[in-house]
């Protein structure tokens, strides 16, 4: 669930872009199907991936990049790039004055391929992150159920609270900046990384960034402003 929580920012963000309840229902729906299936399917193959740690599928510059790296430099740069557009539109794209109809909405079939391209790099993360708490697949999977059901449940009212204030939802983007970022580096060189305890870093600084803003909400009830919409 932990692991996980990445994933729900950045799908509460897709499906906050969707036309109505029946399509934001729709892909929902299909996010914690296609979780299970791309995690499950990641589990029962995790000895073979991690077989493959190590073996460079191509070299470049003398540096070669195995299959996990390569997933983690490409997913990475993706969710910077999805990440920085998405502070761009609701900042700067989305003048209600000037444009009409849903130009900058997001149809249904947009969003469950992002949202299986995203988990597909979110899966691969955690899964090998997780790898090593048990040697039973079958537990591992159950636990995967477990935990995509409790995000399913949750993830409606992470997205409604994410887009009632807009600070936290340029917070989550700028999260959602540096694990692309952290990915990326991890995918650069992984061993670093880890030697660096990059993750532990970024995490403090997210949680931190987040009691902030959580003081913020309160000081502002008191003084009973409403925030901005986006």
């Amino acid at each position: 669930i932990v692991l996980g929580i990445d994933n729900v920012i950045f799908v509460s963000i897709i499906m906050n872009r969707l036309d109505d309840e029946k399509q934001i229902k729709s892909a929902r729906r299909f996010w914690m199907i296609s979780g299970i299936i791309v995690r499950s399917l990641l589990l029962m193959a995790l000895g073979w991936l991690l077989s493959q740690k190590g073996k460079a599928v191509f070299t470049t510059f003398g540096k070669g990049f195995d299959l996990a790296s390569i997933v983690m430099l490409l997913g990475g740069l993706f969710l910077i790039y999805k990440s920085v557009k998405e502070i761009h539109h609701k900042l700067e794209g989305e003048d209600p004055n000037e444009v009409a109809g849903n130009q900058t909405r997001t149809s249904l079939t947009q969003a469950m391929f992002q949202i299986l391209l995203i988990d597909a790099v979110f899966s691969f993360d955690s899964i090998i992150t997780a790898g090593g708490t048990t040697k039973h697949v079958e537990i591992m999977i159950a636990a995967v159920v477990i935990a995509m059901i409790i995000m399913f449940l949750f993830s409606p009212k992470i997205s409604g609270f994410i887009h009632k204030h807009p600070t936290l939802k340029m917070l989550a983007l700028s999260f959602l900046v540096m694990i692309g970022l952290s990915l990326v580096i991890e995918g650069w060189d992984s061993e670093s990384a880890h030697e660096l305890n990059l993750k532990n870093y970024i995490y403090f600084g997210m949680a931190f960034s987040f009691g902030v803003e959580v003081l913020n909400m309160v000081m502002r009830k008191r003084t009973t402003k409403k925030p901005v919409e986006l």
